[in-house]
């Protein structure tokens, strides 16, 4: 039988984890509940967990405005699967690399990942780099390249991964039958690998969907706004009521009766969607993951 002390440090671990889980649970909850409140009420007695006037308005306007809210949107999942696969990609090939200790200069390597979560050239520097030597600014590649392609912190735990949960003795067996460093890669390492591939895809594809820093720094009105992503399609309704209203008189809409407050509720309601869909599917693999990644190698 468990002990009282036992007992009552659990009741109160089990306590600080519902109020760190209320926390996070209530600002989406004022999010959805704000989607379907009346504007007006909204706009006078302020947000509250349910709605006080039930209202459908704010997602009607978005269904007006599809052409460009279903455009960011697509644009969203397009950046978000390149920039995730190919992060796993190459993150799971750099990781690799980084677990054969007899490679020589493996250490220089790991010490120079491990450099740049301590260290960066900033964002000035990084800015001018990308826009002006590789000339990425006004193309889909400024939404895929900086900043969230890969990071040393998906690195360590990928490689943690290998080291711990992959036996040597396998990788040397297949050496000894005269396999490939690349075919033991892709045959061997790979399809044991879904637990860590998951957990990183899942917080790699996470920060591609919720990203618009990318596009504020490398995106211009005039020459980057078919790259939009609903990210930035929201931040740029946010930040400029006139393009409601001006949008509004395309779709025979009188500017006074434009939802701009709980629209864009509705609009963040659309873009967690993906998120909430799939994460369940992909929650046992995070969590073996992050628990098999995080052991020190």
């Amino acid at each position: 039988m468990k002990s009282k002390d036992s007992l009552k440090w659990q009741t109160i671990s089990h306590v600080v984890l519902m109020i760190f889980a209320l926390c996070a649970l209530i600002p989406f909850i004022l999010l959805l509940s704000a989607s379907f409140s009346d504007e007006t009420n909204v706009m006078v007695n302020g947000y509250s967990l349910f709605p006080k006037e039930f209202c459908l308005d704010a997602y009607a306007y978005v269904a007006t405005r599809w052409a460009d809210i279903g455009k960011a949107y697509l644009m969203t999942i397009i950046v978000t699967a390149i920039g995730t696969g190919t992060s796993i990609l190459i993150t799971s090939m750099f990781a690799y690399t980084l677990s054969m200790d007899f490679i020589p200069g493996v250490k220089v390597l790991n010490f120079l990942c491990i450099f740049t979560m301590l260290f960066s050239g900033g964002v000035v520097g990084s800015y001018y780099i990308w826009a002006n030597v590789l000339h990425i600014r006004d193309t889909i590649w400024a939404l895929i390249l900086p900043n969230l392609l890969m990071n040393a912190f998906n690195v360590i735990l990928v490689k943690n991964y290998y080291k711990n949960s992959i036996p040597p003795a396998l990788r040397e067996s297949a050496r000894i039958d005269g396999c490939s460093e690349f075919k033991i890669f892709w045959k061997i390492v790979m399809p044991l690998s879904i637990p860590i591939n998951a957990t990183i895809g899942l917080m790699t594809g996470l920060a591609y969907w919720n990203d618009w820093t990318n596009g504020l720094y490398y995106l211009t009105e005039r020459g980057g706004s078919q790259y939009y992503t609903i990210q930035l399609m929201l931040n740029r309704i946010s930040e400029n009521i006139q393009w409601l209203s001006s949008a509004a008189q395309g779709a025979g809409v009188t500017t006074g009766s434009i939802p701009t407050t709980t629209s864009r509720m509705a609009i963040g309601v659309l873009g967690l969607l993906p998120v909430l869909i799939v994460y369940p599917f992909l929650q046992k693999y995070f969590q073996k993951g992050i628990a098999l990644g995080a052991v020190k190698g």
